[in-house]
């Protein structure tokens, strides 16, 4: 009888999602317990993972305006700036050593569980990597992607949570799937972006 409830609280989420209700990632705080049912490849693994940092809302730079995101390379953090002198900052994975940069983009493009075309440069650095995988649980863009102007970095999801803190990337923002998500749902495309070293 339980797991019939928990079916029809999943329908529900779902319709509202579907009636223009609630957005998609709306569903898991109607139904906090719908994460166990969700059998869909877009849902499942979205909370896989918790990450080492977690989220939370902070003071922040003022000159900053609300709806641009700060990226502190140094820090690896992520700041969303909601007002001003206030953002929600975000663990974030970074470029190693000789990847990473610094500039101003914004959002060109966004996509869920967005599939992954290694570039020229890194397919010469690692021969081995497929030419392409489509999106999934097993692809290292994870649940959701923000690409950067025309630039080949994006903020991503991963699939490797622990290397959340970590300078690891060949340049792109990675955080968890959970972040990345909630992220996603904050943004619009045109989004300034600034990368601090």
């Amino acid at each position: 009888m339980m797991h019939l409830k928990a079916i029809a609280a999943v329908a529900i989420a779902a319709a509202l999602v579907s009636a223009g209700h609630a957005r998609a990632d709306d569903r898991y705080e109607l139904f906090p317990f719908a994460k166990l049912f969700l059998t869909t490849p877009s849902d499942v693994g979205v909370a896989s993972g918790s990450s080492p940092i977690p989220r939370q809302m902070v003071s922040f730079d003022k000159k900053y305006k609300p709806g641009t995101i700060v990226i502190s390379t140094p820090e690896r953090r992520l700041y969303y700036v909601t007002a001003p002198g206030q953002a929600i900052r975000y663990g974030v994975g970074v470029g190693r050593d000789g990847f990473q940069w610094s500039g101003v983009k914004t959002i060109s493009a966004k996509r869920e569980w967005p599939g992954w075309t290694p570039p020229a440069q890194m397919l010469k650095r690692r021969p081995d990597l497929p030419r392409y995988m489509p999106g999934g649980l097993d692809n290292p863009l994870g649940a959701r992607a923000m690409y950067l102007g025309s630039s080949l970095y994006r903020i991503h999801g991963s699939n490797e949570p622990e290397t959340i803190g970590q300078a690891v990337s060949s340049g792109c923002i990675r955080m968890t799937n959970d972040d990345v998500v909630d992220l996603y749902g904050r943004v619009r495309v045109g989004t300034v972006v600034y990368v601090l070293r």
